[in-house]
């Protein structure tokens, strides 16, 4: 659904202007991601948001699937959250009282799928945000998107029910943001485009 491993014909009309002179004039569509998207956004280790062995790492493994079931292998995730104390590496976080560093825990990590629609993050188990309970703060590309999706990761086992950003979304899907354990971390499963058991996503 998202054309990975696209065969066939093409899925819209093909424009057979060849001279930029005959484009009618007006605003220019919308471009999608394209296959070019990690050109220059593959940041070598940028999935280590801590060095492997840092005390209390963890792995998170992100996945993500179209509505088919099949995995878009070129998808490309972005993570944001908190450190365990609870406090974001920003100095935008009100919480914070030293300067945020890119020393450590960096708090932001990026990772491309690879072609089981699956990347690996080694990261800290964030702590709660005031009311909001511990979760990580998952960003989705992918080719065909105009724009990323948001969506949020929360950790099992944690209390959620006063989490204000999980009460907004409907009672019975509300396990859909809920992470897996596994032996070493979490795993977080994401379905796009799908009629039954899409993750829920937000609009910001």
């Amino acid at each position: 659904m998202i054309d990975t491993g696209k065969n066939g014909e093409f899925r819209y009309e093909q424009s057979t202007i060849t001279d930029q002179d005959e484009a009618e004039f007006g605003i220019t569509p919308s471009q999608t991601v394209g296959p070019y998207v990690h050109i220059g956004l593959s940041l070598e280790d940028s999935h280590l948001m801590v060095e492997p062995g840092t005390e209390g790492a963890i792995e998170l493994e992100v996945a993500v699937v179209d509505g088919n079931g099949d995995p878009i292998a070129d998808a490309m995730f972005e993570i944001w959250q908190a450190g365990p104390d609870g406090v974001h590496n920003s100095d935008l976080d009100p919480n914070r009282t030293t300067p945020a560093t890119a020393d450590g825990f960096r708090g932001l990590g990026r990772a491309m799928a690879d072609a089981n629609g699956a990347a690996t993050f080694t990261t800290l188990t964030p702590g709660a945000v005031g009311e909001e309970a511990p979760h990580f703060k998952v960003g989705v590309f992918a080719r065909g998107m105009l724009e990323r999706l948001y969506t949020r990761a929360y950790l099992p086992g944690a209390d959620l029910s006063a989490d204000p950003v999980l009460n907004a979304v409907p009672e019975d899907r509300r396990d859909l943001l809920v992470a897996t354990e596994t032996g070493n971390g979490y795993r977080f499963d994401i379905t796009i485009q799908a009629e039954q058991g899409e993750t829920p996503f937000f609009a910001l």
